[in-house]
């Protein structure tokens, strides 16, 4: 077992899963104004450090995803915040791209850049704890889109990030995120989500990436949020297993779904519904951002002092997912 597999099976064993707090400054302030707070490098970090010290950080969560400006954060007690994550048994990481950008010839569409700089940026985030990463491809369902100018060129890009990051002795994250925007089947989700996820690996494949030293967060495969044409759950779970089984290599230990705009609820029983039916050798858990804060961020705005009543939400949140990940949530949890 190398040190990256072992590095990627802590991070998502046991039904543990992924806290993704690498929210940008732009996106985190969207979140705090419309809960009325006050968006500052004291408020994020206050937020932050309330859900990085509950209690469910040592039986939920095996990884935090920080933004740059969190890595280089000190909590009130003067540690660093990667230190803070350490002590409660999960392993800090850092997303590194730099967003994703329009696309030459191909303007609707986007791709993400940040390679340049990357393998000095990568030093400096090993030195500050991190030991896991995160770069995200961004791709539209159309008519025409995805085209093959955003599939080979996203793919390429995450492969040669993954190639600097484990280079580094980190475990790379790749999220290869199909939008629910839109107004499309969930069959076209399923057709075009395999496109690019095995063309992912063909690259990841060309760039000799350990693939058992990596972390796939795809998307679930759901209709377009302006479909007329929702799927059940069931069908959300059967589609998405099929997917995954015809487009990942056997040698990838692990999978962390994003929530992808979907809401708490539904986000936690897809997962849970997909680890009821998951007949691979895959763990499947959850890699999660609005899905896992949003009621805590809520419950917090009203009053920032109360560091308890908000850790108890996003405790709450992290166990049902945690119960959702080995296949044993049941909606009467949620009332308990």
């Amino acid at each position: 077992m190398s040190e990256l597999n072992k590095i990627a099976l802590k991070i998502l064993s046991n039904g543990k899963g992924i806290l993704a707090a690498d929210e940008s400054n732009g996106t985190m302030t969207k979140r705090l104004e419309s809960v009325n707070i006050k968006s500052s490098p004291e408020n994020r970090l206050i937020f932050r450090e309330t859900l990085f010290t509950s209690d469910s950080m040592k039986d939920c969560i095996g990884g935090v995803i920080l933004y740059d400006e969190t890595i280089n954060q000190r909590s009130n007690d003067e540690k660093t915040i990667p230190a803070k994550i350490s002590e409660t048994g999960a392993v800090p990481g850092i997303k590194v791209d730099t967003g994703a950008k329009d696309l030459a010839n191909s303007l609707d569409e986007k791709v993400t850049e940040g390679l340049d700089g990357l393998r000095e940026r990568l030093k400096k985030y090993y030195e500050l704890g991190a030991r896991f990463t995160k770069w995200r491809g961004v791709y539209n369902i159309g008519e025409k889109y995805p085209s093959k100018i955003a599939i080979n060129s996203n793919a390429h890009a995450l492969a040669r990030y993954s190639a600097l990051v484990q280079e580094c002795g980190m475990v790379p994250i790749v999220e290869p995120e199909v939008l629910m925007d839109g107004e499309h089947s969930a069959e076209d989700c399923l057709i075009k989500t395999s496109a690019v996820i095995q063309k992912c690996f063909e690259e990841l494949i060309n760039h000799k990436i350990d693939l058992t030293g990596i972390i796939l967060k795809p998307n679930m495969i759901l209709a377009g949020n302006k479909s007329k044409n929702k799927i059940s759950n069931e069908e959300v779970a059967s589609k998405t297993l099929e997917c995954l089984k015809k487009s990942v290599p056997n040698e990838v230990p692990g999978i962390a779904f994003l929530s992808g705009g979907q809401s708490e609820i539904e986000a936690t029983e897809n997962l849970n519904l997909i680890n009821k039916n998951n007949d691979t050798n895959f763990i499947m858990t959850y890699s999660y951002g609005r899905a896992l804060q949003q009621s805590a961020l809520k419950f917090w705005s009203k009053n920032i002092n109360n560091i308890k009543g908000t850790q108890n939400i996003f405790n709450h949140r992290a166990r049902m997912n945690t119960l959702a990940a080995q296949g044993k949530w049941s909606s009467e949890l949620e009332n308990k």
